[in-house]
């Protein structure tokens, strides 16, 4: 028998994420109506035409490519700390984040903004979860401190050689588009980023839908899980590629929007328990209406945008501090 606290949790997640696209299509400096934007969606004419150009040009990709972006983080975090079985782990503290940014701003530098850059940030996102995974093996296996100072380890060398990308980059030009680039923002959404970065996440965690309740079982111990018949290693390389490939494909249209991974399936345990069957979808749910609401408040809030990054890492630093003390005793083994 399904637990009605799990039904009525994601019941009430997806009304809340209902709410935050209509909150997050009225919010701003030119307020539209709520009929005017069902009117507009339905393709009806509306008393104030400017809202349309609104609606449709601004605020519409930003919110399609937030809930994007917060799903799919979300994924991937529910996806890493099964394959490694430990909630301390996401794209952003193995370092996936750090090298797909350094990619990007190497794409940006080289060839502008352009399809290059999606397609170097995917390349360095592989390459970075490659050089963790190769560096906290030991004896044929992954221990969380291993993998927790290999993500430092990667992400220190990638963000000097973002460094070193600023520093050769032209500052009239260049420089200031590489700088807000990867402070994460959505204030350029658009359409093309949508239908660039959409496929590659909807993919990655599709994927991950797939294999769902086998999440359930690597996140046992291997001996346990090989028992029960699963293939662990051609599971934990569908986890590694289809996390990098949602991870880089986000870095690449917003930059570097930190511990959504982290915090949405921390908090979406709490509401539907550790069952992957339900967590995968209410962390997604969840992560469209974190990053969607903070995305809202950050071009909200005062006269000037506030970059993304900011406020989800003050939300998601203090989310990691939690965890971690919670699973000091584990980090010994």
């Amino acid at each position: 028998m399904i637990p009605k606290k799990p039904i009525l949790a994601e019941s009430l997640l997806l009304l809340l994420l209902g709410l935050a696209v209509i909150a997050a299509l009225c919010a701003g400096r030119y307020a539209v109506k709520v009929s005017d934007i069902f009117r507009i969606i339905a393709g009806m004419e509306t008393a104030d035409p400017r809202a349309k150009t609104v609606i449709l040009s601004l605020r519409l990709p930003r919110v399609l490519l937030a809930s994007l972006c917060g799903a799919g983080l979300s994924a991937a975090g529910v996806g890493l700390q099964a394959m490694f079985g430990n909630p301390l782990v996401s794209s952003h503290i193995l370092g996936v984040s750090a090298s797909a940014g350094f990619g990007a701003a190497l794409g940006i530098l080289l060839f502008g903004r352009s399809w290059a850059v999606q397609g170097m940030a995917l390349l360095f996102g592989f390459g970075g979860m490659f050089i963790v995974c190769a560096m906290s093996r030991r004896q044929g296996r992954t221990g969380i401190l291993l993998l927790v100072l290999s993500g430092v380890i990667v992400t220190a060398v990638f963000e000097a050689l973002t460094s070193l990308v600023k520093y050769v980059a032209d500052p009239e030009e260049k420089l200031p588009a590489i700088t807000y680039y990867l402070m994460g923002s959505l204030a350029s959404a658009s359409f093309r980023d949508v239908f660039s970065a959409g496929p590659a996440v909807l993919a990655g965690v599709i994927a991950l839908w797939v294999i769902r309740w086998r999440l359930n079982v690597i996140a046992l111990s291997e001996d346990e899980a090989v028992s029960l018949g699963i293939d662990i290693r051609r599971v934990r390389t569908l986890i590694v590629i289809a996390t990098t490939l949602i991870a880089a494909s986000i870095v690449s249209v917003c930059g570097i929007i930190s511990f959504v991974g982290l915090a949405a399936p921390h908090f979406a345990r709490m509401l539907v328990g550790s069952d992957h069957r339900r967590l995968l979808g209410t962390s997604v749910v969840l992560g469209g209406v974190f990053v969607l609401a903070v995305d809202t408040l950050c071009r909200t809030v005062g006269a000037s945008e506030i970059p993304l990054s900011i406020v989800t890492a003050v939300v998601g630093a203090p989310v990691f501090a939690f965890l971690l003390r919670r699973s000091e005793g584990s980090l010994h083994d």
